[in-house]
């Protein structure tokens, strides 16, 4: 079988040239149009409700916060798992929802739910929703380190939160600046 292949291989080089030229150039187109994603997002499409009770304990935060927006969130469209968590003063309940479900389209159904729920917390509760971005999307982190001396943790987080953030804001494709740790001064 191989020697006849091999026997009209040679007395067809001009087909088999042809052929490989053709196998080359598809070769060639398919390695051009094939979509790569170099760290594919896997992640679930989800959408992260962020609510402040501030001064108040874990659990009246539970009962008058993350519990009424959990139970709304579970009839949210698409929804497949809410999770609630209550700390001191904040409330974050994240919905996930079903793969292939439109990250933007899933914001929307949210906000809408969200503005149904809001009558039922207190009148000190704010709510916003998280970035718009996955975890795959956190590209950089960085520390602000003062070698001098002169500048205490306030100064730090208060260079952060009023110039550095807004800066790191305007470069395209940014979706957030989120600061962690440092004093907020009050």
């Amino acid at each position: 079988m191989i020697v006849a292949l091999i026997r009209w291989s040679v007395g067809n080089r001009f087909l088999v040239l042809l052929a490989s030229v053709a196998l080359a150039a598809f070769g060639l187109w398919a390695a051009e149009s094939t979509p790569l994603d170099a760290i594919p997002d896997l992640s679930d499409t989800q959408v992260i409700i962020r609510t402040t009770l501030p001064g108040q304990a874990p659990q009246i935060v539970e009962d008058q916060v993350t519990y009424p927006l959990t139970t709304t969130m579970l009839s949210v469209p698409g929804a497949k798992a809410v999770r609630g968590y209550s700390f001191f003063g904040d409330s974050f309940v994240y919905i996930l929802f079903e793969d292939g479900t439109d990250p933007y389209w899933a914001r929307s159904r949210v906000l809408e739910y969200l503005n149904q729920v809001q009558g039922r917390l207190p009148p000190s509760a704010r709510s916003s929703l998280g970035p718009d971005a996955t975890g795959v999307g956190w590209i950089y982190e960085y520390a602000l380190v003062d070698r001098s001396g002169r500048h205490s943790l306030a100064d730090l987080r208060a260079l952060q939160d009023w110039f550095l953030r807004f800066e790191l804001k305007t470069v395209p494709d940014v979706a957030e600046v989120a600061t962690v740790g440092g004093m907020v001064k009050q």
